[in-house]
């Protein structure tokens, strides 16, 4: 576990030196796709190394990926405008929606709207979704770009802290498995909450 964390680490600081920006808004743009690359992979390490070597500067960071955010989904609320609902669930199974995820995406779209573009930016799961239902029904586009960047603006703000924080952690840094158990589980955990809050407690009520 050592040596892969460091090596991953150790390669991604690399490709940022010389990717700079374009790569982080690249890997945001596949981040908010159907493909499964966690935001939490992408900007964290950015933030830190631009706040110890200064190669790059944290707003700027913040605005990649927001950038990126909004490039992937606006990508993935054109395609299903233009496909149509029956294509999205006919073939979204072989890009890893599935009709479930497209169902619970257009409940959690129908319940919270607007609100529902920029709380979704906070969350696992529905993150990389919301563009579908936003384009099967046909969302004023504009809206839905502006929630969208508001909310990839304060997530990217909130992981470009918690990479720096997590950078001065001198035991996660090394590598140390009880170091990354705790982050990953405090991450988890507050990921957990966002999720109860805003997923869960919605789906329990449509069910009574």
């Amino acid at each position: 576990m050592h040596d892969l964390f460091k090596e991953l680490i150790d390669w991604y600081t690399r490709s940022l030196e010389t990717g700079g920006y374009p790569l982080i808004v690249l890997l945001m743009f596949i981040e908010s796709t159907f493909l499964p690359l966690p935001s939490e992979l992408v900007i964290p390490p950015a933030a830190y190394l631009a706040y110890t070597k200064g190669d790059m500067n944290l707003t700027g960071i913040i605005i990649a990926g927001a950038l990126g955010s909004w490039l992937g989904a606006t990508a993935m609320y054109w395609t299903s405008r233009l496909a149509g609902r029956p294509l999205v669930l006919k073939f979204g199974k072989y890009f890893l929606v599935p009709p479930d995820k497209v169902a619970k995406a257009e409940r959690w779209a129908a319940a919270y709207g607007n609100f529902g573009i920029f709380a979704s930016r906070l969350l696992p799961v529905v993150r990389h979704l919301i563009g579908i239902p936003a384009g099967i029904v046909q969302m004023n586009y504009w809206k839905f770009s502006l929630w969208t960047i508001i909310g990839s603006t304060l997530w990217c703000g909130v992981l470009c802290w918690l990479g720096i924080k997590a950078g001065q952690d001198a035991a996660l840094m090394r590598g140390d498995l009880h170091a990354i158990t705790l982050w990953a589980m405090g991450i988890l955990a507050v990921l957990g909450v966002f999720y109860w809050f805003f997923v869960h407690r919605h789906m329990q009520a449509e069910k009574k």
